[in-house]
């Protein structure tokens, strides 16, 4: 890897400590190493893009690939890349790890699934599950934001566009939950829980190929049939990182933006105003800043250099992973005044919280709508809604790409006995 002048201030990066609170370091590595080279956990060697202006450039430019097979051979055999298990699961065709044409094959024939319309179309059953859910717990004043609320809400409405069958969702409930718990230990945990929703989605895939319906899934089959060449690995690829990405994301983005109103008072009173008053241009503002401020993607995934090129006056070698820090540049004062302030009227907010470019996040217009309903439901019915621990006794799972919390223990004013 291209050498880099070595600063002894240089703040230790991916530590527990770090996790917990990673901006003032990225603070840093703005001012000093604004492209920096470190080893991940892994073992692999990257170059770390901190600057908005930086990132926003690395995330369009044609020779940062998204394909794997790009990594140099040297620098693959320090260390693993990409979602552990999906290479032996045969997931590796799949949106985030490949280039176009592929890339704008696969994209359109999932596109209009999150068009606005389809969305607006599937807040209903959002709304419904929102509200059953807070119906479990609502009467015993308090709860575990994260585990009965955050993580459940995203994964049954996934499940619901995918198509999984009702009697089917709890399973994959289950393995996206080993996938969460074991984020930050053993990779087999990971890769077994991937080879399991693997496993189910190929055996999902061959039912609905005789029984047709309105769903997500059946619309790739008929693709499929019709001459779009999707394979059976690329069809489950395809569920699979929907279903991998489309809940993972939902859950750090509402369990981080209600951990920030309730660290954030006055920002929290402004945005319970809005959902008594039935205001949803600030809701929607309010969410948007959230995602800048302390969104659900740390890092976006991985790319890796075609041939050798400059960022910011680094020299980057082919085959080497460049990692864009999305939470790095959503705060450079270059771009947002005040950035470390959460301020939900903020106006220009052109945050990369979900990405820039062709590989900007398919499913965010269904995480904001989970988003919205998620928080203003919660503040409509759990008044006096607070933290119930020390927010120092709180952890963040440990991993590379997102950022979320483990627990999120609340209470608020319960009528119930």
């Amino acid at each position: 890897m291209s050498e880099q002048p070595c600063d002894s201030s240089a703040p230790t990066l991916f530590t527990w400590e770090f996790a917990t609170d990673p901006y003032p370091a990225y603070a840093w590595l703005r001012d000093h190493a604004p492209v920096h080279r470190t080893t991940l956990p892994s073992g692999v060697d990257a170059w770390l893009v901190t600057r908005y202006a930086d990132a926003k450039k690395a995330l369009t430019d044609p020779r940062l690939s998204k394909n794997p097979q790009r990594h140099s051979a040297a620098a693959h055999a320090k260390g693993k890349v990409g979602i552990p298990g999906e290479r032996s699961a045969e997931l590796m065709t799949h949106l985030l790890n490949i280039d176009p044409p592929d890339h704008t094959r696969l994209r359109r024939l999932v596109s209009k699934a999150f068009t606005p319309g389809r969305v607006a179309e599937f807040a209903p059953r959002v709304r419904t599950l929102t509200d059953q859910l807070i119906d479990a717990f609502e009467e015993r004043g308090e709860a575990d934001l994260i585990h009965e609320f955050a993580f459940p809400l995203p994964i049954y409405a996934i499940c619901d566009l995918l198509g999984v069958p009702r009697e089917d969702q709890d399973d994959l409930r289950d393995w996206a939950g080993m996938m969460i718990r074991h984020g930050s230990g053993p990779r087999g945990g990971v890769a077994r829980a991937v080879k399991r929703i693997r496993g189910y989605l190929a055996e999902l895939i061959h039912r609905k190929r005789g029984d047709l319906g309105e769903d997500l899934i059946s619309g790739l089959i008929r693709a499929s049939d019709h001459g779009e060449h999707l394979t059976e690995n690329e069809a489950a690829a395809m569920c699979f990182v929907l279903l991998f990405a489309g809940f993972e994301t939902t859950i750090n983005l509402i369990g981080n933006g209600v951990y920030a109103l309730l660290r954030n008072p006055e920002q929290r009173a402004q945005m319970q105003r809005a959902v008594e008053e039935g205001d949803e241009r600030l809701l929607a503002a309010g969410v948007e800043e959230l995602l800048r401020y302390d969104g659900p993607v740390e890092i976006a995934t991985w790319r890796f250099a075609t041939e050798p090129l400059t960022l910011a006056g680094q020299r980057i070698a082919e085959g080497e992973p460049v990692l864009v820090v999305l939470a790095a540049a959503d705060r450079d004062p270059e771009r947002f005044a005040a950035p470390d302030v959460l301020d939900l009227t903020r106006r220009d907010n052109q945050h990369l919280g979900y990405g820039h470019g062709i590989h900007y996040c398919l499913g965010a217009p269904l995480a904001r709508l989970e988003a919205r309903t998620a928080i203003g439901t919660l503040l409509r019915r759990l008044p006096g809604l607070r933290l119930a621990a020390d927010p120092e006794d709180l952890r963040w799972r440990g991993g590379l790409i997102m950022r979320g919390l483990r627990t999120l223990p609340v209470t608020w004013n319960s009528t119930g006995g």
